[in-house]
């Protein structure tokens, strides 16, 4: 694979820059396209068949119009229900995104906490995850549509309100001892959850993992001094658009372009 690979990233809101910045940090020399279906966001809320026609229709499009060598579904959403058909119709690999349970359960002593949006909570995948990787450890879920606001709240540059996160995290609290992070989003306020569940909670996300599937899935194995090109689409304009490109341009992507979707 050469070295100036393109990789497009997908999510339906800016979460998925968490996994970005894990593959960034190793492989800076490719090319990355970031397209967030804000339009349809958030996807917890949507059918299954709106959902796959949304997410296979931005894919095929983008992944002709810039020559993509490799997809990567950063929303575990849209990965327990579109890869299927992706995989189907594209002859690229598509990486997908799940909890991290089967690591944390090996970290766990006391319990676990999966921390992740409602529809991954009440998802059969997740709950199928559980029973096969961590039946000897009791596991605590929340589920939170406001820490994914939180998070897009972040990116634009507005503070925390530590307050109001310890309330939305007080039902695992002090019942834990690892904590996965089953949303994109949530690697985007790592610090500020690590600092209301106390240091000795350790936090575990999927980034890292996705990161060395793409690099082996590529065949790179160094990464070079060189940058790549980065491009970020959005399929509505995005609220507080000019402090979200602000904090964009410091992950070196270009103000966001429009990605209008007719299916």
């Amino acid at each position: 694979m050469s070295q100036t690979a393109n990789v497009l990233i997908f999510d339906s809101g800016v979460g998925g820059l968490s996994v970005y910045k894990e593959i960034v940090a190793k492989l800076p020399q490719l090319n990355y396209t970031y397209i967030f279906d804000n339009e349809a966001y958030p996807y917890g809320e949507l059918d299954h068949d709106t959902l796959i026609r949304r997410v296979e229709a931005i894919i095929t499009r983008l992944v002709a119009q810039h020559q993509i060598d490799i997809v990567v579904i950063a929303c575990n959403t849209a990965s327990t229900i579109v890869l299927p058909t992706l995989r189907a119709n594209l002859t690229i690999p598509v990486v997908g995104v799940v909890p991290a349970i089967k690591p944390a359960s090996n970290l766990a002593n006391k319990a676990l906490g999966l921390i992740a949006t409602p529809a991954t909570i009440t998802r059969e995948y997740t709950h199928d995850l559980v029973r096969s990787f961590s039946q000897s450890k009791p596991v605590e879920m929340l589920g939170s549509t406001r820490l994914v606001d939180m998070a897009e709240e972040k990116l634009r540059g507005n503070a925390i309100d530590i307050s109001e996160l310890s309330e939305v995290l007080k039902p695992v609290a002090h019942h834990i001892d690892v904590a996965v992070l089953g949303c994109t989003h949530f690697p985007l306020i790592k610090e500020e959850i690590q600092s209301v569940l106390g240091e000795e909670v350790i936090l575990i996300d999927s980034g890292e993992a996705i990161a060395r599937r793409v690099q082996g899935l590529l065949g790179i194995e160094e990464k070079t001094a060189e940058l790549g090109k980065r491009e970020i689409f959005a399929t509505a304009p995005p609220w507080e658009e000019g402090a979200l490109n602000k904090a964009l341009n410091e992950l070196g992507f270009s103000p966001v372009q429009y990605f209008p979707l007719t299916i």
